[in-house]
């Protein structure tokens, strides 16, 4: 059972938009990220989220526990508008993953995580949306490439098929409960995603992205 109740600030200042609640059945705080969020804690928290075609890396320090997880969809492009230079080799949709997977990566970094005690697991990338064609398969083949390109661990992953999961994970103790959801009873999840997909349209990148 989820009881909502006030939570005055989350574990790591900046993560104030993200929904917090209590989740009274397995009594600990619960932070639920949707499309285009991600989040970090120190404490003992739950972080969960539901897939479509969207794409979840869990990713923690495995000697502090200091972990979190994001949720991303690499955008459609339009090669016209990419820039000279690096943007146009690497190309804005996979600029786009590496800026999902990176923020999650440094913030982790930035608050005592070591590179070397980084672990992986990934989730997603069903094809809910025929829609959407093949954008699961593009999430899967980024998130494996770039986590193979990068060196970093993966311990598990879940990823393809045709039905949404309900991922929640412990950064504390690495541990993960998945359940794909076969009976889906409304389009809610392929609604969201499809407004997330069509928010990200040649959406430009803010920023710079330090790459490892």
């Amino acid at each position: 059972m989820i009881t909502k109740v006030k939570i005055d600030r989350p574990s790591i200042a900046g993560f104030e938009q993200v929904n917090r609640y209590w989740d009274r059945e397995r009594e600990i705080i619960t932070a639920k990220i949707l499309p285009g969020e991600y989040y970090v804690t120190q404490e003992d928290e739950l972080i969960t989220t539901v897939l479509g075609s969207c794409v979840s890396a869990c990713i923690r320090d495995k000697e502090s526990g200091i972990g979190g997880m994001n949720h991303f969809m690499l955008p459609e492009t339009n090669s016209g508008k990419s820039k000279k230079g690096s943007e146009a080799i690497v190309g804005l949709a996979t600029r786009y993953g590496n800026y999902a997977m990176e923020h999650l990566i440094n913030t982790i970094l930035s608050h005592g995580g070591r590179r070397k005690n980084l672990e992986v697991k990934v989730f997603g990338g069903g094809k809910i949306i025929p829609a959407l064609t093949d954008v699961g398969m593009k999430n899967i083949d980024f998130v494996l490439s770039y986590i193979d390109q990068e060196g970093l661990r993966l311990l598990s992953q879940d990823l393809g098929d045709i039905y949404p999961r309900k991922v929640i994970y412990f950064p504390k103790t690495g541990k993960v409960g998945m359940k794909k959801i076969q009976d889906l009873h409304n389009d809610t999840i392929a609604q969201r995603e499809r407004q997330y997909f069509n928010s990200l349209k040649n959406a430009p990148v803010e920023g710079n992205v330090e790459l490892f």
